[in-house]
């Protein structure tokens, strides 16, 4: 990648939110094209997806008005990677929050890397793709520079949690109160969670790390012990009262830290 090539960005609503691209690659056609089909997908995966839409697939499936079968194949796909998040987090992540099936706390981070894997297939190598703060970043920011993402601070607005630095592909996702309230349901209660301000996932891939931040979000007070325990994950969790605890591993990511990976 030349240190001089210019940044190709968009930032598209979709899904309840915004997702933006922004991408360091030299922007041949072919990454413009596939940037474009990335938008495409991600509108078709709304429609599918969709809780707000009563029309969608995965509400008239919920209400029992057609089977698993007439649905399309990313259905049955988010459906099977949902149990396993569900298996992988003891149950604490659900796709059936207070009865209802909702997959949201996954198919937002599937999606994303979806559209990531189409900039791949393209040729791209240096990017960022975010889908309303969860992010998955591959390469660099540009020839002498790694990428740095800032975490906002849930309960202090216009300020930064951390920083995180970005030498090699990761995904990072973030649950929290800051931006939608407490939105996030105990799975066997159906009760909003309200024992963390937020938390912060990293892994390699943003399709689990943001079932992760879901699941660690409804957990809770032993959130960390858990994601400590997933090979590949590491977290920051913030509580309501200003207290901080981190895996032990997730100093290695921070802006400035001597050990950042």
């Amino acid at each position: 990648m030349a240190e001089s090539a210019p940044a190709l960005r968009h930032a598209e609503p979709v899904m309840g939110t915004v997702f933006s691209f922004d991408i360091r690659d030299r922007p041949t056609s072919s990454i413009r094209d596939a940037l474009t089909d990335a938008v495409r997908l991600l509108h078709r995966i709304d429609a599918v997806f969709s809780t707000y839409r009563p029309g969608s697939h995965i509400s008239r499936l919920d209400r029992q008005e057609i089977p698993l079968g007439d649905c399309p194949q990313q259905v049955r796909e988010v459906m099977r990677l949902c149990d396993l998040a569900t298996a992988l987090s003891d149950g604490w992540f659900s796709m059936t929050p207070a009865g209802r099936l909702d997959p949201s706390g996954l198919v937002k981070g599937w999606a994303v890397d979806a559209a990531s894997q189409l900039l791949i297939d393209a040729g791209a190598r240096n990017f960022c793709v975010n889908g309303g703060g969860d992010l998955q970043v591959k390469g660099r920011a540009d020839a002498c520079a790694p990428w740095h993402i800032g975490i906002a601070h849930p309960l202090r607005p216009g300020t930064m949690a951390t920083v995180i630095t970005v030498h090699h592909d990761l995904a990072i996702a973030t649950s929290g109160t800051g931006e939608r309230g407490c939105h996030i349901l105990h799975p066997d209660t159906g009760v909003p969670v309200t024992d963390l301000a937020s938390v912060t996932v990293i892994g390699p891939g943003l399709t689990m790390t943001d079932a992760f931040a879901t699941a660690a979000f409804a957990r809770g007070c032993d959130a960390l012990d858990w994601l400590g325990s997933m090979p590949g994950y590491e977290a920051l969790a913030l509580f309501p009262d200003g207290r901080e605890m981190r895996t032990s591993g997730f100093h290695r990511f921070e802006k400035d830290s001597p050990g950042a990976a």
